[in-house]
């Protein structure tokens, strides 16, 4: 696959809109020019590339008609890189054109425009509770989910294992109320984690994955007692100044 395989049939579709169509312009791939309008630029590449991009940017000085082009892949990969590539595009005022190979099929995914995301506002409180409900920093920045994220959730769920293993099958009300994790009924119930078993009707205990789990996360554990207890010395220092 070379670049000029893309050349003909996006040639084709620019002229069929009007525009005459040159190659290799300057440092363009493509130039097409419709009247007194704004030049339109194409930049060619066999795939999905940084350079690729970091290429239409620099075409962005001489046009604002800036559009990107690759060959259209097959199968999921390439459908998630190019929903990916697509809000990238747009994001920075770039259009993307894929090109069928096998019978010429040209289409135009997104134009050229200015772009400004939306922010989503669940988002963003997902986001900051998550934030606000974690104790401490425990983790790296860049680790992936493969390494065991402690969560706010997980974080919930070492409190109600804890309590378990020190004082062994509780009732879940009870486990709310001396944890401070009011749904602790229903993240025990759920266990996502196989820590624990409900032993009878309202009533877990700790798993032998869950004892296990104490050992394993002893530090993360300590940490979390020593916020408490911070917090409780606090709450004293501000009921009785």
């Amino acid at each position: 696959m070379r670049e000029t395989d893309l050349y003909q049939p996006v040639k084709r579709l620019l002229e069929g809109q009007g525009y005459a169509v040159k190659g290799e312009i300057g440092a363009a791939d493509m130039v097409a020019v419709r009247g007194d309008e704004d030049p339109v630029i194409v930049e060619l590449k066999t795939a999905f590339s940084l350079s690729l991009f970091h290429q239409a940017i620099d075409r962005q000085a001489f046009s604002d008609t800036v559009y990107v082009a690759v060959p259209r892949g097959k199968g999921r990969a390439f459908l998630k890189a190019l929903v990916a590539n697509t809000r990238l595009c747009r994001r920075l005022g770039l259009g993307l054109i894929t090109v069928r190979l096998d019978d010429g099929f040209v289409e135009i995914h997104c134009d050229p425009a200015p772009y400004k995301p939306r922010q989503s506002k669940p988002k963003r409180a997902r986001l900051l509770r998550e934030y606000h409900r974690r104790v401490g920093d425990p983790n790296s920045g860049g680790a992936t989910r493969r390494q065991h994220l402690v969560t706010a959730y997980r974080q919930d769920a070492l409190r109600c294992l804890v309590l378990l293993d020190e004082n062994g099958p509780t009732k879940a009300a009870e486990v709310a109320r001396l944890t401070g994790v009011a749904q602790a009924r229903r993240l025990m119930a759920d266990d996502h984690y196989g820590w624990f078993e409900r032993v009878a009707t309202g009533i877990y205990g700790p798993s032998p994955r869950g004892v296990e789990a104490v050992a394993a996360y002893a530090a993360e554990i300590e940490r979390i007692r020593a916020a408490s207890t911070a917090g409780d010395t606090a709450d004293g220092e501000n009921a009785h100044p």
